[in-house]
């Protein structure tokens, strides 16, 4: 980047995670936050409406999580940069993430210099991640290139499979997930029936359990 301020948005469900990153960034004279996202959707639109540079997504929020929101985010807009800001280092996370399109991954106990290295890093068009985990990676990186795995049961479901999934998972009724994304109650009993027998379970249980260990919400 030239002079140009580079305009950052921060998404995480936590308030006092916001502000906190605001104060932080705000001490950086070439970095202007824009905006504030409380959840996924929130992130998506805003990154449409703002047009950042770069976006800070926390992975477990609301509504959709921060790996549907960056699928969605660069779905639009592909010169976004996406950094995944979590407390989670399992390699479902980490993985998917940079699968999806994300430049960057920290954990939340990352010092700040950190937070600004992978911000500069990311706009240089490279990739950024936490120390702790980029061994994590790079192993299970080898392992997959010697035993490469075939497209998963998840690749498969649609956005709106995934939405769906995800809402179901934290618990809402089929009336609540017709009445949030508009559509009938009839049309979810279809999409969860499909989810079913994409993922070959039959039970909400069993739903909530695989949502878990995909990393979509968080218990």
């Amino acid at each position: 980047m030239t002079k140009e301020q580079l305009r950052v948005l921060i998404a995480d469900d936590h308030k006092i995670v916001r502000e906190g990153l605001k104060t932080l960034l705000h001490g950086l004279n070439d970095v202007t936050v824009v905006g504030e996202a409380a959840d996924g959707l929130a992130a998506v639109e805003l990154t449409q409406s703002l047009q950042p540079h770069v976006v800070i997504l926390d992975i477990s929020m609301p509504e959709i999580n921060g790996i549907e929101a960056a699928r969605r985010i660069l779905a639009n807009d592909p010169g976004v940069r996406l950094i995944a800001l979590s407390m989670h280092a399992d390699r479902r996370f980490v993985l998917a993430a940079l699968k999806v399109g994300i430049k960057g991954y920290l954990l939340k106990d990352s010092a700040f210099e950190d937070l600004t290295r992978a911000i500069r890093t990311v706009m240089q068009g490279q990739i950024f991640l936490s120390s702790t985990i980029t061994a994590m990676v790079v192993t299970d990186l080898i392992r997959q290139s010697s035993d490469p795995a075939g497209e998963s049961a998840f690749d498969r479901l649609s956005p709106r499979e995934r939405e769906i999934l995800q809402m179901i998972a934290e618990g809402k009724s089929t009336k609540e997930i017709a009445a949030r994304l508009q559509i009938s109650v009839k049309t979810v009993e279809t999409h969860r029936k499909q989810l079913m027998d994409k993922l070959d379970l039959h039970t909400i249980a069993e739903l909530v359990k695989y949502a878990i260990k995909e990393g979509l919400t968080i218990l």
